[in-house]
């Protein structure tokens, strides 16, 4: 199993395997009982942090069972599993049901069938060739990777589970069987799922491209206000200059003051580290972890889903990156607080007011969405 392939079945809060994977709508995914735990005390409807962006969520009103399972996680467990790469030899499920011998005289399974997902051995899988309606799609197991066992496996409703979804119903936004559109869906707008998906990948391209450019816009604001702060704090430097300048003109009695007064600065600045230009920078690392993970997850799904993966996850997909692109962070700017030196009149060192005064002009405007 590839590296990649080991960290997209790995739970971010146990570290194992993923145990009946639920995605969040950020489309972080984690174990029903990881999550379970992490909102022990929270009820439906209540709102809940994800444990990995702190994304706000709403528990649905039948609990956690309504989060959606993560389909495309879930299918790659299923694949590696029934590709039987970190398992002993499958026996041929055919014999193990109509055998009436010991497991260890039946015979390894070789041969998985796609159309009735068995895994057989090479006596049983014949029949399969030969089929009245036309032969099956049969696949070596040792030569199946996961990724073709996900594109080769059959979805099936999840109201009938013995039918597999044929078609994409518009308005519930949900992959459903003929039956189902026979019984709840003859008056809605639908189509077949590759039609669908192919509609629907081009939206999913398009979210994604634009997400991409603002991953690129935040990414470049990160220079753009270094360089604003180092002319700030080269200000602050050549106020701090001014201040000793003056105090050389004055005698030790008012070296006190000038303590005070760069003490002052040394404050602004330090004020400023630890409120605006930080909370920035932390507001653009989480806007991009968020737009990373949609981008890495959409071209996922893209290159590992099948069409009817594409359908199931187009609406949510879509409502998240219209979240994303609303919440538009370049919008905030950095912008401190201008520092400035008034000198005194040194000839009046008579004056209690001896060294002057450091003062800060405030430049943020109503508006501007500058942060100071």
């Amino acid at each position: 199993m590839s590296l990649k392939i080991k960290e997209l079945m790995t739970c971010s809060i146990c570290l194992e395997v993923f145990n009946n994977p639920k995605s969040l709508p950020c489309n972080h995914t984690f174990c029903f009982k990881c999550l379970r735990g992490h909102c022990q005390d929270k009820c439906p409807s209540d709102e809940v942090l994800c444990p990995m962006c702190n994304t706000k969520f709403h528990i649905p009103s039948e609990g956690l069972d309504g989060l959606r399972c993560h389909f495309v996680v879930q299918q790659l467990m299923d694949a590696h599993e029934a590709s039987g790469k970190e398992t002993q030899e499958t026996p041929c499920e055919v014999c193990v049901q109509e055998s009436g011998e010991c497991a260890d005289s039946i015979p390894a399974a070789a041969i998985y069938c796609v159309d009735c997902d068995q895994k057989l051995c090479d006596r049983c899988s014949r029949p399969h060739r030969r089929m009245r309606s036309g032969a099956h799609q049969l696949r070596p197991l040792e030569a199946d990777s996961e990724e073709e066992l996900i594109q080769l496996q059959r979805s099936y409703c999840e109201k009938h589970k013995d039918k597999q979804v044929e078609l994409y119903c518009y308005e519930c936004n949900e992959n459903i069987c003929v039956l189902c559109f026979a019984v709840n869906h003859s008056q809605h707008k639908s189509a077949e799922i590759p039609e669908a998906a192919k509609a629907f990948t081009e939206q999913i391209n398009s979210d994604a491209q634009q997400v991409w450019l603002m991953i690129r816009d935040v990414r470049e604001k990160t220079p753009q206000n270094d360089k604003i702060r180092n002319v700030f704090l080269r200000q602050a430097d050549k106020v701090k200059s001014e201040i000793k300048a003056v105090a050389d003109q004055i005698n030790e009695i008012v070296a006190n003051q000038v303590a005070v007064q760069l003490d002052k600065v040394d404050t602004i600045t330090s004020e400023d580290s630890k409120t605006a230009y930080y909370m920035l920078e932390e507001r653009y690392q989480t806007a991009l972890a968020a737009m990373q993970c949609f981008h890495t997850y959409a071209y996922e799904l893209l290159d590992k889903g099948r069409p009817s993966d594409i359908t199931r996850a187009a609406s949510q997909l879509h409502k998240r990156v219209t979240e994303l692109l609303d919440s538009d962070v370049t919008s905030v700017q950095y912008c401190p607080p201008h520092v400035t030196f008034t000198p005194a009149d040194v000839t009046q060192v008579k004056h209690l007011n001896l060294i002057g005064e450091v003062n800060i002009q405030d430049e943020t405007q109503p508006g501007t969405g500058y942060i100071t």
